[in-house]
């Protein structure tokens, strides 16, 4: 790893005390076992990676948490006639340049927009620096899903359950609003993913692989947990739960616990 002055300074401002020049698996497991005196096992690890993060990440879930298994990014842009073709093909390729196992999805109900995109991918493909590798996500992960009306489309972007969903609709907050799953979205023509990436601030690591069906993207909540506690002021009031919890565990044949709790009963309620 080679973080760049940028990268550093943006540590720096954040507060880090050090930075630890290793990546891949390596670096998982240097945090999650622990390299030496300097550097501590610790309790989180998470932020996405490539394959080799992913898998390492798998195997050191449990001894420390982690945010998701992240697998390579997607975009699915849901569109109807109003869609400018030149500004769905920028978005495809500003996600197809990520990687070449990056997945850019058109969902439409207007099939000329999918051969203006196709034109306009070309066109756009010959003037991009990352050609090599944004083609090469299109061709291997690239797909345009053409459906009968806008109901379609959005049962189809529902179980895709993509990572980041645009909607460049008319009447786009009514569309959104029928939307279940996705990691991020972004409503409506202004509002391109890359802007919620880098100048807006919504989450950037977000659930892949149709695990936006059932879990969201890092937030606050990776670095909380949930304890529970309790304390019974007036045993009195409490024979109810006690005489319950006694039940309990009688049909679940655990006596010891009916023990425990019998012993919180006060004897006139025996």
């Amino acid at each position: 790893p080679r973080p760049a002055e940028i990268t550093k300074a943006a540590a720096h401002v954040a507060g880090a005390e050090a930075l630890l020049a290793v990546g891949g698996a390596h670096a998982i497991a240097a945090l999650a076992y622990g390299a030496g005196k300097d550097l501590h096992a610790c309790d989180a690890i998470v932020g996405p990676g490539n394959r080799w993060v992913t898998a390492a990440k798998q195997l050191v879930a449990g001894r420390v948490t982690i945010d998701m298994l992240a697998g390579p990014s997607e975009l699915l842009v849901l569109a109807d006639e109003t869609a400018d073709p030149a500004t769905v093909a920028a978005d495809l390729l500003a996600q197809a340049e990520h990687d070449v196992v990056a997945i850019p999805m058109l969902v439409t109900t207007h099939p000329p927009l999918v051969d203006k995109v196709e034109v306009e991918l070309k066109k756009q493909l010959d003037k991009l620096s990352t050609r090599a590798t944004a083609e090469a996500s299109l061709k291997h992960g690239g797909m345009a899903v053409l459906c009968a009306d806008m109901d379609a489309a959005i049962r189809v972007s529902n179980q895709l359950a993509p990572e980041h969903l645009e909607v460049i609709t008319k009447d786009e907050e009514t569309v959104a609003s029928k939307l279940d799953h996705y990691g991020a979205l972004f409503v409506g023509n202004n509002a391109a993913e890359v802007l919620g990436d880098y100048g807006a601030g919504p989450n950037h690591t977000l659930p892949t692989g149709g695990t936006a069906r059932s879990t969201g993207g890092l937030s606050v909540f990776d670095f909380l947990r949930v304890r529970t506690w309790m304390k019974l002021n007036d045993l009195k009031e409490a024979q109810q739960l006690v005489t319950d919890s006694m039940a309990l565990a009688k049909l679940e044949g655990l006596q010891g616990h009916a023990k425990s709790a019998g012993h919180r009963l006060i004897k006139s309620s025996m």
